[in-house]
C-alpha cells in the first residue's frame, strides 16, 4: 500500500474505530456480562475504557484538535458563548421532545440503583463521565470531523470544515439523529453541533457543546429518575 493511500485510510480508521467499538458494546455487553458473571451495568465502564484506549492510541492523528482557530466570526469568546448556549438549548429540547412521534418507544434505560433502590454513586460518576467527556470527543470526531466532511470529499482531511456543504451537514445530522431514541431532538442536536463546526472550523466547540448537553442531561436523569434518557 502506497503512502498516498495509507494516510487517508489511517485517518478514517482513527475516527471510525472508537465509534465502532462503542456501538459494538451495545450489542455484546449483555452476552459478555452473562458469560463473565459481571453486572451488565458495569460493562459500560469497560465500554468507555475501550473507547478511551482507542482515542489515546490515535490521538496524534487528530490534527483538528490541535489546529489554531480559523479567522471566523465565532473565534474567541463568541465561539465559546455559542457552544455553551447551544449545549443548554439542545438539552432543553432533548427533554421536551420526549414523546411520540418525535421519539421512539423508550426502554428501561441505564438504572444505577442497588436492590434497595438507592443510587450507586460510582456507577453514576462513571456514566456521567462517559457521556459528558468521552462520548462527545468520540462522536464529534466521527460524525462531524469524518462523516460530515467525507460526504463532500472522500479525502476528508483536505475538506476544510468551514466549506462543508449544507447537504452534507443535513445528511450527517439525520444519521446522527436516528442513532438516538429521541430522534427528532437528535437531528436538531446534529444540526447544532455540525453547524457550529461549519461556522467556526473548531471541533472543540462542537465537543464542548455536546459535552454540556450530555452533562446537563445526566444530572437531570439522576435528579428526576427518568432513566430512559440513558
Amino acid at each position: 500500500m502506497s503512502s498516498t493511500t495509507a494516510a487517508p485510510r489511517r485517518a478514517a480508521l482513527a475516527r471510525i474505530l472508537p465509534f465502532a467499538l462503542y456501538i459494538a458494546f451495545l450489542v455484546i455487553a449483555a452476552p459478555l456480562a452473562e458469560r463473565t458473571g459481571m453486572d451488565v451495568r458495569w460493562m459500560y465502564a469497560v465500554q468507555i475504557a475501550c473507547v478511551i484506549a482507542a482515542l489515546m492510541y490515535f490521538w496524534p492523528d487528530y490534527a483538528e484538535l490541535r489546529e489554531p482557530p480559523p479567522d471566523t466570526p465565532l473565534r474567541g469568546a463568541a465561539g465559546w458563548g455559542a457552544a455553551l448556549s447551544l449545549g443548554v438549548a439542545v438539552w432543553a429540547l432533548w427533554i421536551w421532545l420526549d414523546f411520540s412521534p418525535f421519539a421512539f418507544a423508550p426502554g428501561p434505560g441505564y438504572q444505577p440503583l442497588d436492590e434497595a433502590g438507592a443510587l450507586i454513586p460510582l456507577m453514576v460518576v462513571v456514566r456521567i463521565f462517559g457521556a459528558a467527556v468521552v462520548v462527545p470527543v468520540m462522536e464529534e470526531l466521527f460524525w462531524r470531523s469524518f462523516v460530515q466532511r467525507w460526504l463532500d470529499r472522500p479525502d476528508f482531511l483536505s475538506q476544510p470544515a468551514c466549506t462543508v456543504t449544507l447537504r452534507s451537514l443535513l445528511f450527517a445530522s439525520l444519521a446522527f439523529g436516528f442513532e438516538h431514541g429521541q430522534w427528532a431532538a437528535g437531528i436538531v442536536a446534529g444540526l447544532a453541533y455540525g453547524g457550529l463546526y461549519l461556522k467556526s472550523g473548531r471541533l472543540w466547540l462542537a465537543i464542548v457543546s455536546h459535552g454540556l448537553t450530555n452533562l446537563l442531561l445526566g444530572l437531570w436523569v439522576v435528579h428526576t429518575a427518568q432513566w430512559h434518557f440513558w
